[in-house]
């Protein structure tokens, strides 16, 4: 047999290389189409494919095209086809498309996100698949491409990196360049649609194509999964499409009891290839189902244990991008200078500076005493020279607020003795109130039964560290996500977002027997340096 394509590594990379979530880099995006990124799950020839969540919390992952091809305004008419198309398919054993953006700077596409590994990393990592599992992988994707051409649909690119192994089953991925059967070539003259080892011989001499080019991809897969090799070779030979055209399959590893449905899938004659039932038939038949009678999983241990391990791989915290600091750096630099000109005009220096915001400087008004500060009053605060903030009566949603500055520092805002958080819940900082919000989109919001997460960056503070703004504002191991298990009384995290830090200490969690759930916090609310 010939020697396996590219894509099946020879080495075995190991978990390290099939692991889903990877953190996003600092030229990745953070939001894309009103889905905030969290990590970065593969990159492909077209762009790059991210993990975000939906506000409900469902996981989804975002297709993102990569500059060069959208400012090409045929691949964007492809694009656009693309979408459309996929719009259609809907299937146990596909990832559905749930939004997208065609129109974009950068076009995009958001499916519904599967936690596992390719059929190319798993194989690369593991090893080919049992006989029981490629029957199952076989006729789940017979049964998705049932859902695929149902919807007028020719997949055109089934290869291993476009299946994915999940827990309960394969699941047909990236129609990037499926198109509708009954449309168009939008393809430049001789250029191929489609990964040479997996073409079918029609597509090879660039004919007419029907959903039959997807069952011989599917036989060529089947082999793949069961061997580790391709039936034709692959890679970079190029007698690859020689073979296809006017060699029989090399199946001499296939096991026995696949080699009928491989060969019949692999067909020269499209015609004489067995339909998505007729191989979902051939699976029923050969398969013992003895695993899937016992409640085992349809993957071999190792590979469950990694699926597994994805789907419940905690999510990478988002980098924290560098803070503001030019800003103040230049204000101080103009102060200076005001200073300066001041100075030789003969006007006092604390006269000079009452003309800056009094806050920032920490010096009192014109007039000159620094004994005697003086107010600046808002809608929402009383600001002292001193940097101590006096609140008005906010809006909690239980318990008291203090006004003391535990720290002493000119940043504090409010302190709340007591807030309530019930489940399905968020707070929100409005005006420096604590307001109540059904909203994923809040400073903290509480899901039933995970944990809590925030619309910016948590830290958890150690016993030893000391919970004050200095300390929320220099740590910077920070995570979107609390769970379950992490939430004890006294445990104390700070929040940090663009406008704000907060410091929350956790005076009551929930108890499992009760009908409403909720959390009892002290918080401490600090304006960020800006």
């Amino acid at each position: 047999m010939s020697e396996g394509p590219t894509e099946a590594a020879p080495t075995r990379p190991g978990w390290a290389d099939i692991q889903a979530h990877r953190p996003l880099e600092p030229d990745d995006p953070r939001e894309i189409g009103g889905y905030r990124l969290r990590a970065r799950l593969g990159e492909g020839g077209m762009g790059r494919v991210y993990l975000s969540f939906t506000p409900g919390g469902r996981p989804v992952a975002i297709k993102v095209i990569r500059p060069e091809f959208a400012a090409d305004p045929a691949f964007r008419r492809r694009f656009t086809q693309e979408v459309a198309t996929a719009h259609r398919v809907q299937g146990l054993y596909t990832a559905p498309v749930i939004d997208a953006n065609t129109e974009a700077d950068q076009p995009w596409l958001a499916t519904a996100y599967v936690p596992g590994p390719s059929l190319q990393a798993a194989v690369g990592a593991y090893g080919p698949l049992p006989e029981e599992s490629v029957l199952v992988l076989v006729a789940g994707v017979a049964e998705a491409l049932q859902s695929i051409h149902g919807a007028g649909i020719i997949h055109r690119d089934l290869k291993p990196s476009n299946v994915i192994l999940a827990a309960d089953g394969p699941r047909v991925i990236d129609f990037g360049i499926a198109r509708a059967a009954d449309t168009t070539s939008v393809t430049r003259t001789g250029h191929q649609v489609g990964t040479p080892a997996f073409m079918a011989p029609e597509q090879v001499r660039g004919l007419a194509t029907t959903p039959a080019l997807d069952i011989f991809a599917l036989g060529v897969l089947a082999c793949y999964a069961a061997t580790g090799e391709l039936p034709f070779g692959g890679g970079l030979d190029p007698a690859v499409p020689h073979r296809i055209l006017e060699q029989e399959p090399d199946l001499a590893r296939c096991p026995r009891r696949l080699v009928d449905l491989v060969t019949r899938c692999l067909a020269k004659d499209p015609q004489r290839r067995p339909s998505p039932t007729q191989v979902i038939d051939l699976c029923r038949t050969l398969s013992t189902g003895t695993r899937l009678q016992m409640g085992e999983s349809w993957l071999p241990p190792r590979m469950a244990a990694v699926v597994n391990q994805i789907a419940a791989a905690p999510v990478p915290p988002v980098p924290r991008e560098p803070r503001p600091r030019r800003r103040r750096r230049t204000a101080v630099l103009l102060a200076a200078g005001f200073v300066i000109v001041a100075a030789a005009a003969g006007i006092g220096v604390a006269g000079a500076l009452g003309a800056f915001d009094t806050k920032a400087s920490g010096v009192s008004g014109a007039g000159g005493s620094s004994s005697a500060p003086t107010t600046t009053t808002t809608a929402a605060t009383t600001t002292t020279t001193s940097g101590t903030v006096s609140p008005t009566a906010p809006a909690t949603s239980s318990g008291a607020t203090s006004t003391a500055n535990p720290g002493g520092d000119q940043n504090f805002v409010k302190r709340f003795d007591s807030v309530d958080l019930s489940a399905s819940h968020g707070i929100i900082f409005n005006n420096d109130a604590v307001e109540d919000t059904t909203s994923t989109d809040s400073d903290l919001y509480h899901w039933t039964d995970t944990g809590l997460s925030t619309r910016g960056e948590m830290i958890i503070l150690r016993p030893e560290e000391s919970a004050t703004f200095e300390t929320c504002s220099k740590l910077t191991r920070f995570v979107t996500d609390l769970y379950v298990k992490d939430l004890q009384v006294n445990t104390k995290f700070c929040i940090v977002t663009d406008k704000q830090i907060s410091l929350w200490e956790i005076r009551r969690v929930p108890q499992t027997n009760e009908v409403s759930r909720h959390y009892e916090f002290a918080i401490t609310l600090w304006r960020r340096s800006t």
